[in-house]
């Protein structure tokens, strides 16, 4: 699993942030974009792409899309 893979996955569920603003650091809360829908579509990602299912309180315990990231790594080990 890399990161530079997941930060391009997560970018494509924000349809009207720039990807290129996505980094390692992101703090996703703080964007514009990101609502309820925006934790689903993630959530849907996640479990498609890398056969993890995240629940709400993974993502409101990682702050950085890297946090995020090493939820995700940490439940498919």
């Amino acid at each position: 699993m890399e990161l530079d893979k997941f930060i391009a996955n997560f970018a494509e569920q924000l349809d009207d942030t720039d990807p290129a603003e996505i980094k390692a650091d992101t703090i996703f809360r703080q964007l514009d974009e990101w609502s309820s829908l925006s934790v689903m579509c993630t959530i849907a990602m996640v479990d498609a792409e890398y056969g993890v299912a995240l629940k709400g309180d993974d993502i409101n315990k990682a702050q950085t899309v890297e946090d995020l990231f090493n939820v995700v790594k940490s439940k498919k080990a």
